[in-house]
């Protein structure tokens, strides 16, 4: 059988084919699109591309779609993909612009024109659905919380990955067994030996942090929506509740206008003045800008205080973990983050 793994971010496509067997799932194609302005004609030519490569005679030959869908409100877990789920994302669009509008034009395409083809959705969400409720709540008005105002957390799939293959590396083959089935048969018991506590980092364009007991997420840097937690390449990350309403009155801006400046002139960014890619903030600091210096160190001490949260929250750490495109190709930033840990171990 064939699974197609559709990626879909704001301004990208990307995709892997799986020949799929009741033994393994291997990669025989991958590809995309960078700066795409109409994900319908990205995924035409995708299919295009493997049809002429002969990996089927007609696309129809699919087994699967599926798609690592962002946010669907209270909507999460591991779904069909049916018009009640493009309306889900649909909905909550004011939450995830950059990511539930492509999600919800690709879903869209493939029902249209492979109306045969079953669509399946994995939300970002989905991993912390385990998360206790005290890490979800918000010290909001009821009403605010009956609306859906609460933490949800992102990056899901990065961390289950995280969380899975750290337990295979340190030898607890128990907690691994328990993250794989966790979107099927639940969290199960926890393991009978000591916890595995892991903290993941998963650090790139948009970032987070996250705990691990077991494998579960125990909480995460991001809330509400993936505005929230590190600053993020141009969003904000953490903010005062009462910082919008300020700036809104003393800069005279809409609500619309603010939300786009938290969301598109904010993060690294904002802070640099130069860039949202932390290889040009880098660059920029090392040769003397001040700016782009006070970038990277808000970025840490961000970081850092979210590890510390985890630390206390865990009793501990067995596993540092850094992913991402930022967290697995800068040391330089790996050490500063752990710099006067030594005493934790």
């Amino acid at each position: 059988m064939l699974l197609l793994v559709a990626n879909l971010g704001s301004t990208s496509f990307k995709y892997r084919l799986f020949r799929c067997t009741a033994e393994a799932a291997d990669v025989v194609a991958k590809g995309g699109a960078e700066r795409v302005t109409d994900h319908g004609e990205a995924i035409a030519a995708a299919l295009a591309e493997l049809t002429a490569a002969g990996h089927w005679r007609d696309p129809a030959e699919l087994g699967w779609v599926a798609f690592k869908t962002v946010f669907g409100g209270d909507l999460t877990g591991c779904l069909r993909a049916d018009e009640a789920v493009e309306q889900a994302l649909l909905n909550t669009a004011d939450l995830a612009p950059a990511h539930n509008p492509p999600y919800a034009a690709g879903l869209r395409y493939f029902r249209e024109t492979l109306p045969a083809v079953p669509r399946v959705a994995l939300f970002e969400t989905a991993f912390y659905q385990w998360v206790p409720a005290a890490a979800r709540a918000y010290a909001v008005p009821p009403a605010w919380a009956q609306a859906g105002i609460r933490r949800f957390g992102f990056h899901g799939a990065s961390h289950k990955f995280v969380a899975e293959r750290t337990a295979e590396l340190m030898g607890r083959d128990d907690v691994a067994a328990r993250v794989r089935s966790l979107y099927l048969a639940g969290p199960g018991e926890a393991p009978a030996g000591a916890p595995l506590r892991v903290i993941s980092c998963h650090l790139g364009g948009s970032s987070s942090v996250t705990g691990l007991r077991d494998g579960l997420a125990v909480g995460t840097s991001m809330g509400l929506t993936p505005q929230s937690g590190l600053p993020q390449n141009n969003r904000v990350g953490d903010l005062d509740a009462g910082a919008l309403p300020c700036a809104m009155r003393r800069l005279g801006l809409s609500l619309e206008e603010a939300e786009r400046e938290l969301s598109r002139a904010g993060g690294l960014l904002g802070l640099s003045g130069v860039s949202n890619d932390l290889r040009d903030i880098r660059a920029a600091a090392t040769a003397g800008d001040a700016r782009a210096q006070a970038a990277i160190d808000v970025f840490i001490h961000e970081i850092r205080r979210w590890v510390g949260a985890f630390l206390a929250q865990l009793g501990g750490c067995d596993a540092l973990v850094f992913t991402g495109g930022i967290g697995e190709n800068n040391p330089w930033l790996r050490e500063a983050v752990c710099a006067g840990w030594a005493d934790l171990g």
